[in-house]
């Protein structure tokens, strides 16, 4: 190969590592910190939770995708285990306003009480901010972040790419045993998926 062949593989190999996601895969990343205030006004920092598990849940009420987790129970009986042993859940709202699945302060809370979400809290990340920072893409968009602040899990909850109920049935969930594996200290056998569901409304 000559330098002039060289150089240009060379180049070709910098644009395309440019133009690639910053993170392919985020487990193994340390979590950026990031302060958002939640549905009550109470502002909270990633770093306030360090020493516990942390669960980040992109959502959107009005995703169908959405909608299959939480109208069949699955999301709130997720969050209710999780917090039941001491694990922070964290839902992030990131549409903005005039985009699907925005709402105010008290309207995310009259969300959560139809629902019965179970998260510690519901954050409020109208400008996106760190949902950009995450590269959160779908909602439900998922991060299990250990108590070192590392993420261990990314992606997808589950298996089933479907908005169909259904589709719970024999659903591997990439969260729980994520969580299962944690807690035996063994290796999680997913650690990053490719999510899916709605586009986050930036």
């Amino acid at each position: 190969m000559n330098k002039k062949n060289a150089k240009m593989l060379i180049n070709g190999l910098l644009l395309l590592l440019i133009s690639m996601p910053i993170w392919a895969n985020k487990a193994g990343v340390m979590a950026p910190d990031f302060t958002l205030v939640d549905t009550h006004g109470n502002s909270h920092s990633l770093s306030d939770f360090r020493g516990k598990t942390v669960i980040l849940e992109w959502t959107n009420h009005e995703c169908p995708y959405v909608k299959k987790h939480y109208g069949s129970g699955n999301m709130q009986k997720l969050q209710a285990d999780a917090t039941a042993d001491g694990i922070i859940w964290l839902s992030i709202l990131s549409s903005a306003p005039g985009k699907q699945g925005h709402t105010s302060a008290e309207e995310a809370n009259e969300v959560i009480k139809q629902q019965g979400a179970k998260a510690t809290a519901r954050l409020l990340d109208y400008d996106g901010t760190v949902g950009r920072l995450y590269d959160a893409k779908t909602t439900p968009e998922m991060f299990v972040i250990d108590a070192q602040g590392m993420i261990q899990y990314d992606g997808a909850i589950d298996d089933q790419p479907s908005f169909n109920p259904k589709s719970l049935e024999g659903a591997n969930n990439y969260v729980a045993a994520a969580l299962t594996a944690m807690t035996n200290g063994t290796d999680i056998a997913v650690t990053s998926s490719t999510p899916y569901g709605c586009s986050v409304k930036y």
